[in-house]
């Protein structure tokens, strides 16, 4: 089955903040890592994984990409920490998360 995933990033704790959605979450969040696409993640180094979402239906992944890109800054920082307390990059294990 294939999945769809929405995904924080972070430039650092209580940094600066992307919201994004892909189909491919390693090859995405590593292509962020290495700035292989210029745009605002190149320019202000967010590339911390710290939030993910899976989910079997584009449309439903699309359409929350959108609500948490519409939420205030600390909802988003809520959410993280709910989930993520320490702001640990995910990327790192993502392997066994996914």
């Amino acid at each position: 089955m294939k999945y769809y995933y929405v995904y924080i990033l972070a430039s650092q704790q209580n940094g600066t903040l992307y919201v994004g959605f892909t189909s491919n979450l390693s090859q995405r969040i590593f292509e962020h890592k290495q700035h292989l696409t210029p745009g605002f993640t190149s320019k202000y180094n967010v590339c911390k994984l710290v939030y993910f979402e899976r989910f079997e239906n584009p449309t439903d992944a699309i359409k929350h990409e959108k609500r948490l890109k519409n939420w205030h800054r600390n909802w988003k920082k809520d959410l993280i920490e709910k989930h993520n307390p320490e702001w640990r990059d995910l990327y790192e294990d993502l392997n066994n998360l996914l």
